[in-house]
This record gives C-alpha cells, sequence and structure tokens, in this order.
C-alpha cells in the first residue's frame, strides 16, 4: 500500500462523494500506465467506457454497467500458467480497471502498482523497494489532478468559507 497517497487522499478528502469525477479520473490515469496488460476484450471495452466516461461522453449508467461486467470479468481471469506469470499481471490490471470504475482510486491504484511490477517478473513483488516508481508516480499524479481540477476538493480539515 502506498501510505502517502492514502495520507494525501484522506487530505483532499477524495473519499467524498462529490469528489467522484477526481476518483475516476484518477483510476483511469492509473489503468491507462497498465492498460498494455489488459487482455480481455471486456476489459478493453470497459477501459473504453472509463475513457468515455471522464470525458463527458458517456453517462453514469454506462459506467455503472461497465463496473458490475470488470467486476465479473476480474473474478473470473484465469491467471497465468507460464512460467513467468505475466498473465497474473494482467489479472491485477484487471482488478485495477474494475476498481476504477467502482470509483474506488486508492484500490485501483494499489492493483496497478502491484500489476506494474508483476509484469517486471514475479520476484519483483517481493521487493518493497521496486514499488517506489510507481508510488511515487501515483502521488504526483493525484496532486497534478487534484491542482488542475475546475473544482478542487476542499480538504477534510478545512471548512468551506461562509459569508456572513
Amino acid at each position: 500500500m502506498n501510505h502517502a497517497l492514502a495520507a494525501l487522499a484522506a487530505e483532499v478528502d477524495l473519499a467524498n462523494p462529490a469528489n467522484e469525477p477526481l476518483r475516476l479520473a484518477f483510476g483511469l490515469a492509473r489503468v491507462s500506465r497498465v492498460q498494455h496488460l489488459l487482455e480481455e476484450p471486456r476489459s478493453l471495452a470497459g477501459l473504453a467506457t472509463l475513457q468515455a466516461f471522464v470525458a463527458g461522453a458517456a453517462d453514469s449508467s454506462a459506467l455503472r454497467a461497465a463496473a458490475a461486467e470488470l467486476k465479473e470479468v476480474a473474478n473470473r481471469h484465469r491467471g497465468s500458467n507460464s512460467i513467468d506469470g505475466s498473465a497474473h499481471a494482467a489479472v491485477s490490471a484487471t482488478y485495477a480497471l474494475a476498481n476504477a470504475l467502482a470509483g474506488r482510486a486508492l484500490e485501483a491504484a494499489s492493483y496497478a502498482a502491484y500489476a506494474a511490477i508483476y509484469a517486471y517478473g514475479g520476484y519483483a513483488v517481493n521487493e518493497p523497494s521496486a514499488f517506489e516508481p510507481e508510488f511515487q508516480w501515483q502521488l504526483v499524479q493525484l496532486r497534478q489532478l487534484v491542482s488542475s481540477s475546475t473544482n478542487p476538493p476542499t480538504p477534510a480539515h478545512t471548512a468551506p468559507a461562509t459569508k456572513g
């Protein structure tokens, strides 16, 4: 788990329902980094739906349908019979997408980081330092999305100003 990312998510109140667009945009950014690991045609269709939704070209019912579909795809992914375990990275990438579609940005980030590292080789996931470049990228990406948001999230510890 990326503890610094979790702290930043808490600081910007990422879990707040009003911050769903930010969660979805971050989830999409995370999945985009591992999209080359997605194997199933339904996964690619789910990614296209998430891209369309974030771009404003799909509605919430399409997003919900894709989220339900990808949850099933991820849960039924066959994994890998190969010695290199590359399809295990595909399983994690598929779970990353399923979580991104469901608006669970931190879970999507965790699965995507795991997929990226597993793609190097199964041995790498046992080395915590192998995750550092991904964890740093996640922090930078979320900070950029927060700062470029047209409606930046209100930090959890800051009350909105009132007129009086």
